[in-house]
């Protein structure tokens, strides 16, 4: 059974930074996508950065040249740092990894989601 333990929320300045962590634990499977999405208060989650197993990564506009998202795959983790941070990134963050698994012509996705880390950012 895989599971996403998140680390590194809290409470930060505006201007501030963060560094949220994730690992996979209870399997060796290789992930093909990991990333992290956030959802704030009364809005939908959305995808705030992505990063596949060959290092492609993925960012939403607003977090664009704030946000670094990397990973090691050897360990399974992803990590994100976010440096000057806005009121407006509070939310709560999840970890989300997906595994594929091709039987046929047909593709399986198996997505996993961590617990959840709050970050708050005050102005």
């Amino acid at each position: 059974q895989v599971q996403l333990v998140e680390s590194g929320g809290g409470l930060v300045q505006a201007g501030g930074s963060l560094r949220l962590s994730c690992a996979a634990s209870g399997s060796k499977v290789k992930f093909k996508t990991m990333g992290w999405y956030r959802q704030a208060l009364g809005k939908q989650r959305e995808s705030v950065a992505t990063i596949t197993s060959d290092g492609s990564t993925n960012y939403t506009d607003s977090v664009k040249g704030r946000f670094t998202i990397s990973r090691d795959n050897a360990k399974n983790t992803v990590d994100l740092q976010m440096n000057s941070l806005k009121p407006e990134d509070t939310a709560v963050y999840y970890c989300n990894a997906d595994f594929r698994v091709v039987a046929g012509k047909t593709e399986y996705k198996y997505d996993y989601w961590g617990q959840g880390t709050q970050v708050t950012v005050s102005s």
